[in-house]
This record gives C-alpha cells, sequence and structure tokens, in this order.
C-alpha cells in the first residue's frame, strides 16, 4: 500500500471516499484495494466490480469487470481469503478516473448502508455463504457474456448479496437470491431467443 495515512474503520463508502481522495497517489491498483479493504475486500471487492455495470456504462465494461467478479466468486465459494493473481492485481487505473467511479457510486452505496443492519445473520454464514458464492459465480459468469442490457440484472444481484454479507444482513440476501433468480431467468430468455433468431435467420438463407 502506498503512501498517507490509515484508512478510517467506517462504511466501505468512507473507505472508497477516502482512497479516492487521499493525496499523492497517482494510480490504484487492485492490490491497493484488497490492502485497504483488509478483513471486507472480498465482499467489498465484488460490490465494487459488480455496481459498475448497473450504470450506463461504455460497451465492453461488463466483460472488464466480470472477468475479477469470476476469481472473487470461486474464492467466497471455497472459503478462501481475496486474492487476484499478479497479473489481474497489479492491473490498475488513474487516481482520477477511481476517483470518478467512486462519485458515481458512492450515493447508492450510503443509501443501501443505510438500509442494512445485522438480521437473520446465519443467511450470511457458513455454510449458506458458500452456496452465496456459487450464486455469484454464475451471475459473474453471465455479467462477462456480451449480451445487449443483459449484464444490469446480474450486476444488480451480485451487488446486494456482496453488500448483504458486508452488514451480515439475512434479509437482503434472500432480496438477492430472489433478483437472482429473476436474472438468470431473463438472461436465459434473451439468450434464447437470439438463438431462435439465429436458426430462424440460418433456414431463411440456406432453405
Amino acid at each position: 500500500m502506498s503512501p498517507g495515512t490509515a484508512p478510517p474503520q467506517g462504511t466501505l463508502s468512507d473507505v472508497l471516499q477516502w482512497l479516492a481522495h487521499e493525496p499523492g497517489r497517482e494510480r490504484i491498483t487492485m492490490r491497493d484495494l484488497i490492502d485497504v479493504l483488509g478483513d471486507r475486500a472480498l465482499g467489498a471487492l465484488m460490490f465494487f466490480f459488480a455496481f459498475p455495470n448497473v450504470l450506463p456504462m461504455p460497451p465492453g465494461v461488463s466483460a472488464v469487470l466480470g472477468t475479477p467478479l469470476v476469481f472473487l466468486a470461486v474464492q467466497l465459494m471455497c472459503g478462501r481469503r481475496p486474492w487476484l493473481p499478479a497479473l489481474m492485481a497489479r492491473r490498475s487505473m488513474s487516481h482520477a478516473d477511481f476517483a470518478l467511479l467512486v462519485r458515481r457510486i458512492a450515493p447508492w452505496l450510503r443509501r443501501g448502508e443505510r438500509l442494512l443492519r445485522p438480521r437473520l445473520v446465519w443467511l450470511s454464514q457458513p455454510p449458506v455463504e458458500y452456496l452465496l458464492g456459487a450464486v455469484c459465480l454464475l451471475l459473474a459468469l453471465v455479467l462477462a457474456l456480451p449480451i445487449p442490457l443483459g449484464n444490469v440484472l446480474p450486476a444488480l444481484a451480485i451487488s446486494m448479496l456482496s453488500l448483504a454479507l458486508l452488514q451480515r444482513d439475512g434479509l437482503w440476501v434472500l432480496y438477492g437470491l430472489a433478483l437472482s433468480v429473476v436474472a438468470t431467468g431473463v438472461v436465459s430468455g434473451v439468450i434464447l431467443a437470439a438463438v431462435k433468431a439465429l436458426v430462424f435467420a440460418a433456414s431463411r438463407l440456406f432453405p
């Protein structure tokens, strides 16, 4: 981790805002995020990579952000500490771009943090936590697919589940699981419709 004082012990939005405004940094690496977030890194990074896909983003962003999500979801499923391959951990963005991303995420994150609180805690702990990792892995794989408008619901479901795990809120785990079912159904429908359209087009071109 680079220059500056120790990060605050407040909410996730507090930590991200601190990192976005800390002087002396030119770039923010994935390793910086893991170091700063500490024990909260797994759930926090999953939210950080998932939620931007809910917002309007340039084409191809979901595939870029979806790859780290796959690694993180596998670790959640296996009960491992957060880890990224060296090549991925060294990837970085400029401090200015990071600050811009945090500004877009922070208002939504604060709203979520005000709603969440510890309840039905057993739904956010092992072994249920490992099952949630498997659900997030499926959603992350869907998120990485180049499906037009097919990334919003999976990204929102991962965001809800990751925040629920951070705050140990089992009620939000249930909300996130319900949204995961809806997201999987919608994306499956889109894929099925696309396949049918391709088959129909092929049958017309090659009767």
